[in-house]
């Protein structure tokens, strides 16, 4: 049997160079390993491969023996959870069908749109079974095409192979429906896996509080929460991005509903700088930046991004208007999130009355011992002076 034993007992799921200690001579990248702890007693179970940046990623903890078929297994268990248990087919044809190691599929990503699975990887072992497990996938979730992409950095550090893989096909753009709302997908010009799944319920939520108001929508990308804004009544509504290609594709979602939305090209910082001089003010304004943290050596700078970003953005509001800011970073705690969010109202010499925390739905579930799988975190406030 191939073992990889550990030098220092964690329940995180990735597991770095430093923390392992004997491994067996016939294990290769890529391969299902046991783990075994400090003292060499079974741990659980993962994939190894000693040339990543995280080398072994753990699939489950215990006694069990590393077998091929626990992921089938595994994928059985995601389908149910979206399918019985959250029955998301009777709201979306949208959603995250595997969510990485919360689903106990690390390095796996899949969302599922209409007949479609856009499968991101981010490990060599995935890449090897890809074979096997998408013809699972599309058993469990009722789909038939599959795209799959890695990233150029991920499979650099990963040594994955260059090139698509076999299974993959190229889709054209696609219409899917989330709470009879229609949106197109176009895979040549998104990111991601195509679509931003885990806002789904924000976007609903967000849609309520805009009737007859002037909206605000910063970072629009597709334009999901713009185009609600617009079907739930908005008086006017307003949206930004930096990327021309996702403004073009929000220009076209907001076309297909028939929603009016007035849609602006250009950096945040820079065009909410401008509206603060312009003394420009809207009844509700949402905030949905890219990710500012993407490691802990990033930490500090990306700190200071969200603290910037929404001490200006909260100059944007009208007195008693609705503040909805958003944070994508795993890194950064929900806590730290709130604080900076705090800290740069203070700094307005505004006060927040906090009405909710969310996050991303069911099917992006967080793993008990992997923090940073809550990684999507929304404050919903109303800006008192």
């Amino acid at each position: 049997m191939k073992t990889v034993q550990l030098k220092y007992l964690s329940y995180h799921p990735n597991i770095w160079g430093r923390m392992i200690g004997d491994v067996s001579a016939d294990c290769k990248a890529g391969d299902l390993v046991q783990v075994l702890d400090k003292k060499g007693e079974p741990f659980g179970i993962g994939f190894w491969n000693p040339r990543a940046k995280i080398p072994l990623r753990l699939a489950a903890h215990g006694s069990l023996a590393p077998e091929e078929s626990f992921f089938l297994q595994a994928i059985e268990r995601a389908a149910q959870l979206r399918r019985e248990v959250l029955k998301l087919d009777e709201a979306t044809e949208a959603y995250r069908a595997v969510h990485g190691d919360a689903d106990q599929l690390p390095g796996l990503i899949v969302d599922k749109f209409a007949d479609v699975l856009s499968i991101e990887v981010s490990s060599l072992a995935v890449w090897q079974r890809l074979d096997v497990w998408i013809p699972a996938l599309h058993a469990a979730f009722g789909t038939q095409r599959s795209r799959v992409q890695v990233d150029p950095e991920i499979a650099r550090v990963e040594s994955l192979p260059i090139g698509h893989h076999p299974l993959h096909q190229t889709i054209r753009p696609l219409k899917i429906r989330e709470h009879g709302v229609p949106f197109e997908i176009n895979f040549a010009e998104s990111h991601k896996t195509g679509f931003f799944c885990d806002q789904r319920d924000n976007r609903r939520r967000f849609a309520s509080l805009c009737q007859d108001r002037e909206v605000l929508d910063l970072c629009c990308y597709t334009g999901g929460f713009s185009v609600n804004a617009a079907l739930a009544g908005a008086k006017e509504v307003t949206a930004v991005d930096l990327d021309e290609r996702a403004v073009e594709m929000a220009k076209r979602n907001a076309n297909i509903n028939q929603a009016r939305v007035k849609f602006t090209h250009a950096d945040a910082f820079t065009w909410v700088r401008t509206m603060i001089e312009n003394g420009r003010q809207w009844d509700v304004v949402l905030a949905d930046p890219p990710k500012f943290i993407h490691g802990k050596d990033e930490d500090r700078l990306g700190w200071n991004k969200y603290c910037d970003l929404n001490a200006l953005v909260l100059k944007l509001v009208k007195p008693g208007g609705i503040f909805v800011t958003c944070s994508c970073s795993g890194m950064l705690s929900p806590d730290d999130f709130e604080r900076i969010i705090i800290s740069a109202a203070h700094r307005q010499n505004l006060r927040l009355q906090i009405i909710a925390r969310t996050g991303a739905g069911g099917d992006h579930p967080t793993l008990s011992n992997y923090p940073e799988s809550q990684y999507l975190k929304v404050i919903w406030a109303r800006v008192l002076a």
